[in-house]
């Protein structure tokens, strides 16, 4: 049977209805499932405001960036100022100095006052070509450093002095 124009109406009225309920039901349980997210993971709580014991405000670090210079600030690296010459001034030459050559197989030095042990002795070693045993220094009153190198029993003081020309 055929349906009046008015009754169509109404059939999709009712068509429209339906749905508007079907749509309905389904948004209130998409709505169940966020509230029953929320619930479990806790939601969204609204930030508290951090505690401030202090009455100053410091300005919080922020991004630096990494150095990347345009040009070197140093065109050519520093040379070392501290060579064997620049190391071992001169041999001390005194009476107690002498005494420590004869009887210690000791040589007796003043040396920069910047120069330690280590260098005092690579510096001996390249100057001379004799080894050390052993380094002791101090500072004289006057400021500089003297060192006393005691070589091996390779190499005999009294000669190395010769070959020097200290004696």
């Amino acid at each position: 049977r055929e349906r009046s124009p008015r009754g169509a109406l109404n059939y999709a009225r009712l068509a429209l209805r339906v749905a508007t309920v079907i749509m309905a039901k389904e948004d209130a349980k998409a709505k169940a499932t966020k509230a029953a997210r929320a619930v479990t993971k806790g939601g969204s709580k609204q930030k508290l405001l951090k505690k401030r014991f202090s009455p100053t405000f410091h300005r919080p670090k922020t991004f630096k960036a990494s150095r990347a210079p345009k040009y070197p600030r140093v065109s050519v690296p520093p040379m070392c100022k501290l060579d064997q010459f620049q190391i071992l001034k001169f041999p001390l030459t005194t009476e107690s100095a002498m005494k420590k050559i004869e009887d210690n197989n000791t040589l007796v030095f003043i040396v920069d006052a910047r120069s330690n042990k280590k260098q005092i002795k690579d510096a001996v070693k390249r100057m001379y070509d004799i080894t050390a045993n052993k380094i002791n220094t101090l500072i004289r009153p006057d400021g500089a450093k003297k060192a006393y190198v005691r070589l091996s029993a390779d190499y005999d003081a009294l000669d190395v002095a010769n070959k020097i020309g200290i004696i």
